[in-house]
């Protein structure tokens, strides 16, 4: 319990793989996401069974495919936790690179499922969303690029990062997918930021993103429609956001009992993006908040953690990881209760969808590797200095 307070103790390199890994694990974070898994299962009895009953299925088949899904997604964490930063490192650039080329052939094989957005590939059994896989993977690769150019004659990493960040945008722009789009950009100007770097560079890049934002308005249907929907005072009370709001506001302190909501049989995407407005009918705002502090508390602990970090790559790549994380759960909640304009983004770990858990998995499972409790050198080491000595 001592550890658990007061952060996991130092292992000895030689120790067994296991015993060191729960020494240096996280493990306030660790219970948090298993928490967060939890919390999806149980919300997931409440919100699928109409969508089942629907389409024909078994009650509970959403129910069982995302129990499935989610184990996998555990394992793939627990396993990648595991491994060092240099693994992580290498792994997510191969990794980039197959989710990149699938992103850029989506035009070409990829299907919209009637939802107006070309951002999948139908497996049959299953779907894979390659922008899910390749937000994560982004990441550790900018870090690489930027914490490059830390060292004596190394390459511009930031900018190769920042055109990279730009080509990635693009493309998703043009499925559409705004809110992933928006997601990348944000995550590579908090490393960037923390990467060193000037205010008025990011100031700039803030306006390029509102011309962006008006030009994108004037010529994409799509776009403008979900923005008119949100300025609008008036709340079509058959749309989703209509329903979500009437639920949340239904839910009160406590909400309304377990199995009790009516949401759930209105909302097409009640299991998705919007499972929070099931939580907030049936369990109340109590459940809500829980679900809010559960995220912070993995985002500021990884926050925490890496402020310790020496190593560059390892400081930007775990920063990038935990703030987009916690953004992704920012933006699904902010839309829900009519904050933000409507995403289409799930909430990580609690949403239904194979390719979100799984993405999901991979990423803390990087920033849970990034976070581990390891030896420091000196801080100078971080800045290619005091290389050299005994």
């Amino acid at each position: 319990m001592t550890e658990m307070v007061y952060g996991a103790g130092l292992a000895h390199v030689n120790d067994p793989v296991l015993p060191r890994w729960w020494r240096t694990i996280d493990r306030w974070t660790l219970i948090c996401i298993f928490l967060l898994v939890a919390i999806g299962l149980l919300l997931g009895f409440a919100a699928s069974p109409p969508l089942a009953t629907r389409n024909g299925l078994e009650p509970f088949h959403y129910v069982l495919r995302q129990g499935f899904f989610a184990g996998l997604a555990m394992v793939v964490m627990i396993i990648t936790s595991m491994m060092s930063p240099l693994l992580v490192r290498r792994l997510a650039v191969v990794g980039f690179v197959c989710a990149f080329a699938a992103l850029a052939m989506l035009p070409v094989f990829g299907t919209d499922f009637g939802k107006g957005a070309v951002r999948w590939y139908s497996l049959g059994f299953a779907a894979v969303q390659p922008s899910e896989f390749l937000k994560p993977l982004f990441i550790v690769a900018a870090a690489w690029f930027m914490a490059a150019s830390y060292e004596i004659g190394g390459p511009p990493g930031r900018l190769y990062s920042f055109l990279l960040a730009v080509l990635i945008v693009v493309l998703l722009a043009f499925q559409p997918d705004f809110g992933q789009a928006a997601l990348v950009l944000f995550s590579w100007s908090v490393m960037y930021f923390v990467a060193g770097a000037p205010m008025f560079l990011l100031l700039g890049l803030g306006g390029l993103v509102v011309l962006a934002g008006g030009l994108a308005y004037q010529n994409s249907e799509h776009f403008a429609r979900r923005i008119d929907g949100f300025l609008n005072p008036e709340i079509d009370p058959t749309t989703q956001l209509g329903y979500a709001t009437n639920a949340i506001r239904e839910g009160g302190f406590f909400g309304v009992g377990l199995g009790e909501g009516q949401v759930k049989w209105s909302l097409p995407d009640a299991h998705t993006d919007f499972i929070i407005a099931v939580a907030a009918e049936e369990y109340g705002l109590v459940c809500v908040l829980a679900i809010i502090l559960l995220y912070t508390v993995v985002v500021v602990r990884s926050i925490l953690r890496l402020m310790r970090e020496r190593d560059p790559f390892v400081r930007l790549a775990g920063t990038g990881l935990a703030c987009g994380f916690g953004v992704q759960a920012m933006i699904n909640m902010g839309v829900a209760v009519r904050l933000l304009p409507a995403k289409g983004m799930t909430l990580p770990f609690v949403s239904y969808g194979g390719s979100s858990l799984i993405a999901g998995g991979i990423a803390l499972g990087m920033l849970l590797a990034f976070t581990r409790s390891r030896p420091q050198g000196e801080i100078a080491d971080a800045f290619g200095m005091g290389r050299g000595r005994p």
